[in-house]
């Protein structure tokens, strides 16, 4: 079994890599899918606001440490954007594989103005900004196919 960890920038296509390859019984943990479970139906997908964004969190850190006693017999997907050098020691000590999902800065503000709050502009700044946050050593990177066209900013992405 297997641990991932996909980190990228906001609306990279983290959730849609995730998608592509988790099984029935695998473990998914993505704040968006945790914060749209704690509210009510057909509130915006995205930018959470407190309390539900502190509740959301809570539960994140719940599900992840749960998880991780589960990785030799289950695969585990965690959407972690931009973890901490803490989380991916931590992460690292159970063999997590860490994916970098990122079609690109350009995609990405595309994808953010088309199907994201305003302000899901500022962590594409801090992604693609330097010194900010020092990003985690890479296992494996994903982008768009080597000559695609990126597609146009949709909520349904596959790389």
């Amino acid at each position: 079994m297997a641990l991932f960890v996909v980190i990228g920038p906001p609306a990279a296509g983290k959730s849609t890599w995730v998608n592509d390859r988790a099984k029935s019984g695998d473990i998914v943990i993505d704040y968006d899918r945790i914060a749209n479970a704690l509210t009510a139906v057909g509130a915006a997908p995205h930018g959470h606001r407190r309390p539900l964004a502190t509740v959301a969190f809570r539960a994140r850190e719940g599900a992840i440490t749960e998880a991780l006693r589960h990785v030799e017999t289950h695969d585990v997907y965690i959407i972690h954007s931009v973890p901490k050098q803490a989380a991916m020691d931590r992460y690292r000590k159970c063999g997590a594989e860490v994916v970098t999902v990122d079609p690109g800065r350009d995609v990405v503000e595309a994808r953010c103005a088309a199907e994201r709050p305003e302000d899901y502009m500022k962590g594409v700044q801090r992604w693609y900004g330097s010194g900010l946050r020092k990003r985690p050593a890479l296992i494996q990177t994903i982008s768009a196919p080597e000559g695609a066209t990126p597609r146009p900013a949709t909520g349904s992405r596959a790389w």
